[in-house]
């Protein structure tokens, strides 16, 4: 337990219905009956101006743990009225902290945060650190550090599916599963102590051929929640999805029908859009920000040039690439260009325009990569064929951006990108921190090594030293090995109040 009191303002500034400003320590209980004059049965308006019977008067008001009281904040010193409001004492260690904790429900303006925080602090409160209010339930055991991390997904989750992960992990479920891999971990050094500290006791021995068996089982469910962590991380942080192609191929179309909204100017001129344009929404739970880039071609025109280098740039920094063809016309130089560039990248290819006569009919053909003569057209059956030959990994959506036909196609294929086509159960953790993955991946390097020292039956004293290295790896995780450094650094990216 903290012996000092910290307080701090836990809501946002600007106008709301209301506004939070909170203690926790063992002075909290104290400080708001110093700031604090509820408004009791019987009591004058004199009084309450005055704020007789709280300051200097501890006997007067016994808040009831978890009640709400009405009342003022007024400055002891001069009675004078701070705003109107609610209070509530929750005494540790059943609060959000561990620690008694004290809340006050305000206006919500950001002068009167102001003057109900410097009130406190002039009453025996000090100023939070950002993350403190948290950081105390970490240390008093109310969560482990993993779920603290939750805390902060929760505040900053920008899709309906990245909030439910947070959610889970706040309640424990990869804490949980993290215990549970240390468990075993944890058994199987101390089968290891024993065969090393007494290796001619009446003990049954641990064969490499078994041990060597229970490091690839432990392994293969750390490497199943690392599998998890590309779905995880785009979930938490969202998918940037590049929206390429050749000038006029309907690429703005797209974005206004995918944003249900006109966001880009769409004309049938080339070159049109001369910029890129992002813009982010919820998809399917899933937070997706889209670019909308200009047509990538040569041009003498500089400002034009300008907005197609930065289209390059939001081509290679794409997470997913939505590379959009004119399936109305022939497959031109251009998009064979834009293909081979796309090739080993997460690409769907979207054939627009499929309210129009397709390439190939009425005697058109579509040049392949050996161009239009000798007799190297496609026909209209052969498109898909040859899109395949050049990106075969690639997900292919036919779609009209003008009417919406084809959008759900689309939609299906963004989520099935980002879930992998799994279907997710409710008990399946998803990993989405960055030092969460990267710590996973440190233990199955580390028992990747201990496999191999296993089957190459080397001494089992540095066999150990990789399985406790695992061990420690996954303990930083949830807080039980991890340094004040990284305790401290976890905290530090929290907001204030919080």
């Amino acid at each position: 337990m903290s012996e000092t009191t910290i307080a701090a303002i836990s809501t946002a500034y600007g106008e709301a219905g209301i506004g939070i400003v909170r203690t926790s320590g063992p002075d909290s209980l104290s400080v708001l009956r110093k700031v604090f004059v509820p408004n009791r049965a019987g009591a004058t308006a004199g009084q309450l101006q005055t704020g007789a019977g709280s300051a200097g008067d501890a006997g007067v008001w016994t808040p009831q743990p978890r009640h709400m009281y009405y009342g003022r904040i007024v400055d002891p010193k001069d009675g004078s009225v701070a705003d109107e409001c609610l209070a509530v004492f929750m005494p540790g260690p059943q609060s959000y902290t561990g620690e008694d904790v004290a809340e006050v429900q305000c206006h919500g303006s950001v002068i009167s945060y102001k003057k109900i925080l410097a009130l406190m602090l002039e009453n025996g409160a000090q100023p939070a650190e950002p993350g403190e209010f948290t950081k105390r339930a970490f240390i008093n055991g109310r969560m482990d550090l993993a779920q603290a991390e939750a805390v902060i997904d929760l505040i900053k989750a920008r899709s309906a599916r990245s909030f439910d992960c947070a959610v889970g992990q706040l309640e424990g479920s990869l804490s949980q599963k993290i215990r549970s891999v240390r468990a075993e971990l944890l058994d199987l050094l101390t089968e290891l102590a024993v065969n090393m500290d007494y290796p001619d006791e009446d003990i049954e021995e641990l064969t490499y051929n078994r041990l060597g068996n229970r490091i690839s089982l432990i392994n293969d469910e750390l490497i199943k929640l690392k599998d998890s962590s590309a779905e995880g991380r785009i979930l938490r942080e969202g998918l940037l999805a590049a929206i390429v192609g050749k000038p006029n191929v309907g690429k703005s179309s797209l974005m206004n029908v995918l944003l249900r909204e006109d966001r880009s100017i769409v004309t049938d001129v080339p070159g049109t859009t001369r910029d890129t344009i992002e813009e982010q929404i919820s998809l399917r739970g899933i937070t997706i920000r889209f670019v909308d880039t200009a047509g990538i071609r040569s041009s003498a025109d500089k400002v034009e040039s300008i907005g197609i280098e930065r289209s390059k740039d939001a081509f290679n920094r794409a997470e997913l690439l939505l590379l959009v063809l004119d399936s109305s016309e022939a497959i031109s130089a251009e998009d064979l260009e834009l293909m081979e560039m796309a090739k080993d990248r997460p690409v769907i290819v979207i054939l627009n325009k499929d309210d129009l006569p397709a390439a190939g009919s009425h005697g058109k053909t579509i040049e392949a990569s050996g161009g239009s003569d000798g007799g190297n057209g496609l026909s209209e059956g052969m498109i898909e064929d040859e899109i395949r030959r050049i990106l075969p990994g690639a997900r292919m959506v036919r779609l009209s951006a003008k009417t919406g036909e084809g959008l759900l196609q689309l939609e299906d294929s963004i989520e099935e990108y980002v879930t992998g086509g799994r279907v997710r159960r409710e008990e399946d953790v998803l990993v989405t921190n960055v030092r969460h993955i990267a710590l996973i991946e440190k233990a199955i390097e580390e028992l990747s090594e201990a496999g191999r020292m296993t089957r190459a039956a080397e001494a089992m004293d540095f066999i150990e030293v990789n399985v406790r290295a695992a061990f420690d790896a996954l303990g930083e995780i949830t807080g039980e090995t991890a340094s004040g450094e990284v305790i401290e650094e976890v905290f530090r990216r929290f907001c204030l109040g919080k």
